[in-house]
């Protein structure tokens, strides 16, 4: 097998499949999602689910496809929580038997190394979050989840150097362009996908903006602005 796929799938969601065969999705919101290029029949081989916070448009398929797949869903006590209740989720299918993770966890899935960081936002249940991904072949991706921008970014980049980072641009619920190109100066990544805009008209309608600022902010990193359902390999 090649590198490692990545999937946009529209707003924050990513289906990312490693070199070595491991399938992982974040926040999947296929089910509703008016720029989603799939759907849910269309999912079947899932490792591993990532959840950074409750809103209906990040968590909305994530007992699904773990139902379906098997997969281990990685997220805050409380929001795991919610999905047990809510989503009839499987005690079992919930990372630390069924516990979940906070801020600062680190967990391990068949050579997936996945740390849980902290963000800016809001969530009905636990807290918001964002994600450190080290894959098979040590690439490393950080999914900042929906954030504004944050100092310690600056740290995040430092103790893990990132291959590939996805960022919010949308405005309104989370940073906008500016911010977004200014947080890459403070992560310091090699690449960058855009994410979180497009998707509803009160958002960023399209990444030329974040193109731009990021080109006089942070000319060294490579912007990747893919469509939904395009692919990357890393």
């Amino acid at each position: 097998m090649g590198g490692n796929v990545i999937k946009w799938l529209g707003h924050s969601c990513f289906q990312i499949q490693t070199s070595k065969g491991k399938v992982i999705f974040i926040d999947p919101w296929i089910t509703g999602n008016p720029v989603c290029p799939i759907k849910l029949d269309d999912v079947t081989k899932v490792n591993i689910v990532l959840v950074t916070h409750d809103h209906f448009d990040h968590i909305a398929d994530a007992a699904a496809i773990s139902k379906k797949a098997g997969a281990v869903v990685i997220g805050f006590p409380e929001t795991v929580g919610k999905l047990k209740t809510g989503h009839a989720l499987p005690e079992g299918h919930v990372v630390f038997g069924g516990i979940g993770m906070n801020i600062g966890g680190s967990t391990n899935i068949e050579g997936v190394s996945i740390t849980m960081t902290q963000a800016f936002h809001s969530s009905e249940t636990g807290m918001p979050g964002g994600y450190i991904i080290r894959l098979e072949d040590g690439k490393t991706i950080y999914h900042s989840g929906d954030t504004g921008i944050f100092s310690s970014m600056k740290l995040l980049g430092e103790l893990y150097p990132l291959d590939l980072t996805m960022l919010p641009i949308g405005s309104c619920f989370t940073m906008d362009p500016f911010q977004a190109a200014q947080a890459l100066k403070l992560l310091q990544p090699k690449r960058v996908i855009p994410m979180h805009y497009k998707t509803f008209p009160i958002l960023e309608q399209d990444a030329s903006r974040f193109v731009n600022q990021a080109k006089k902010e942070a000319p060294g990193v490579e912007v990747i602005v893919l469509k939904p359902g395009e692919e990357y390999t890393l």
